[in-house]
């Protein structure tokens, strides 16, 4: 499939290769029990959602026994254990990342009546914009989908930025949510929280991790049956690229 640039009032980038691409050891921190990956120059797939999204208790049982599971790892660490038990445990806790996100994008898609849409198009726009606002000065954006309730995102952070400091996700997020919710609250005429406090993010990890994740998050609203093709929905971004 073809991935044709899209955007909007906003430029177009050039053309990439994503052999380009850059993939690098994680570093992790955590909020509540998901752990979230730190690492300047890395690519990054990351989900977020309006804070009424999910169910207070929707997930509870997922984020426990992946608290359970980083716990072990490293208290595994801690003791030196054999390299192939601290194998199978990453591979338990990779396993239930999946079932977590698998279980996330779920609870989203369901029928429900959220605090706004951000498919209304001026909310859309007040996103679209900002998710393309460090593009060239601190990340590069591979793709994004704007839903009625969450947002996909597919980018890479820059090492540095023009005054030399490393960039980092959580910063950049942390700008976006804050700069929409503001923005959007305002047009809504309504305060408080906008956005649910935890984020869903993973480090890309070579080429076919970082093309699936391009494709989707454009088949997104195709998925849930509002159009036929990624083209046509207005809340989609992607980048040209070579094939």
């Amino acid at each position: 499939m073809s991935l044709l640039g899209r955007s909007a009032s906003c430029r177009t980038l050039q053309i990439l290769n994503p052999k380009k691409c850059v993939f690098m050891n994680r570093k992790e921190f955590y909020r509540t029990y998901l752990p979230h990956f730190q690492q300047p120059g890395q690519s990054y797939f990351v989900t977020w959602c309006l804070i009424d999204a999910i169910p207070s208790k929707a997930l509870e049982q997922y984020t426990k026994e992946l608290a359970f599971l980083y716990e072990k790892l490293k208290q595994a660490e801690i003791e030196k254990i054999d390299d192939s038990e601290l194998n199978y445990i990453r591979l338990d806790i990779n396993l239930m990342r999946k079932k977590y996100f698998k279980a996330f994008d779920e609870v989203l898609h369901l029928e429900t009546k959220n605090i706004v849409n951000l498919n209304r198009p001026e909310n859309e726009k007040i996103i679209f914009n900002s998710l393309l606002y460090f593009e060239g000065t601190k990340i590069e954006n591979y793709a994004f989908c704007i839903m009625s309730n969450h947002v996909h995102w597919v980018l890479r952070t820059f090492e540095n930025d023009s005054e030399g400091k490393p960039v980092y996700l959580q910063d950049i997020i942390h700008s976006v949510k804050s700069f929409t919710a503001n923005e959007i609250n305002k047009i809504e005429n309504r305060s408080g929280g906008l956005w649910y406090p935890d984020k869903f993010d993973t480090t890309i990890r070579d080429r076919k991790h970082w093309h699936n994740a391009i494709e989707y998050t454009i088949n997104n609203p195709v998925k849930a049956g509002l159009v036929k093709r990624p083209e046509d929905w207005s809340g989609n971004w992607w980048f040209d690229r070579e094939d």
